[in-house]
């Protein structure tokens, strides 16, 4: 499964133009309507973590973990069920969420790139979660009160669920962070690998500004300040502290991912590829 690679050192300016997302090789085939893309941005980021999430099944430190992580992912993989859902149903083309989640190759793929990094440690794992979390209930509750009415009730179930994962995910950090010297220099570890993965999540582009016309008008900036405010608060309680700045690395959302998506996806779509069609 070929899957263009970027590198972490990839920079951005915050602003992707058409040009750029117009060059042969950067983004893989179009999707159609922006509507379209953006729903695959949010539901890729959730299927991926979502599965991600899931190589800690029978794998957790105990067994409440375990299964607290288990399903996470299951409510990761059910939101990205209906976002993609609605992109298949918007798409036109007879395409379901599970045609959208298991035969697109990698560069059809529009997650962020931090979502699919390999899961590491657990420190990692939860360092990622909450990261992640944090950035999706700011989001979602944006979306919950935007002007499309289809995607603003995916928004508004899914972020009853999203602030669950964000309070276990915040109890986690504090409590590796500042609990005993490994668990603090290992959490901390995975703050500084994961930090220049976050610009991403808050790019704007030429699909934020044509979903404006279906009613989807978030400010990047002002989602970027609450999440910063989220993020603060629980690292200053878990004794962390958050990386200088640094180059940010990008081109997920146009699909440009790491090797890692190609050896999770072959992974992922293997029984449905080898079984078309079949239904249980």
């Amino acid at each position: 499964m070929m899957v263009q690679q970027t590198t972490p050192e990839a920079a951005v300016s915050g602003v992707t133009t058409a040009a750029e997302l117009n060059v042969a090789g950067t983004r893989g085939p179009s999707f159609g309507e922006p509507i379209v893309e953006y729903l695959l941005r949010l539901g890729d980021d959730r299927l991926i973590l979502g599965h991600r999430l899931s190589e800690w099944c029978g794998h957790g430190p105990i067994l409440e973990e375990d299964i607290a992580l288990a399903n996470i992912a299951l409510d990761l993989v059910g939101a990205s069920s209906m976002l993609l859902g609605l992109a298949g149903e918007l798409e036109g083309k007879d395409r379901d969420a599970d045609a959208l989640a298991f035969f697109r190759e990698g560069v059809q793929y529009r997650n962020a790139l931090i979502v699919e990094l390999p899961r590491g440690d657990f420190g990692f794992t939860i360092m990622r979660q909450f990261l992640f979390d944090a950035y999706s209930v700011v989001t979602l509750d944006a979306l919950a009160s935007c002007g499309h009415a289809g995607l603003a009730a995916i928004a508004a179930k899914s972020l009853k669920e999203d602030k669950y994962h964000l309070r276990h995910s915040s109890e986690w950090v504090v409590r590796l962070g500042d609990g005993t010297e490994e668990s603090h220099n290992r959490v901390q570890a995975s703050l500084n690998e994961l930090w220049r993965y976050t610009g991403e999540l808050f790019e704007r582009d030429t699909i934020d500004e044509a979903v404006a016309a279906v009613g989807i008008t978030l400010d990047r900036d002002a989602l970027h300040a609450k999440w910063e405010s989220i993020v603060n608060d629980v690292l200053q309680r878990a004794t962390l502290t958050i990386p200088e700045k640094t180059v940010m690395a990008s081109g997920g959302r146009r699909g440009r991912h790491t090797e890692h998506l190609g050896h999770l996806l072959s992974v992922m779509q293997s029984v449905a590829r080898a079984h078309p069609g079949a239904t249980w």
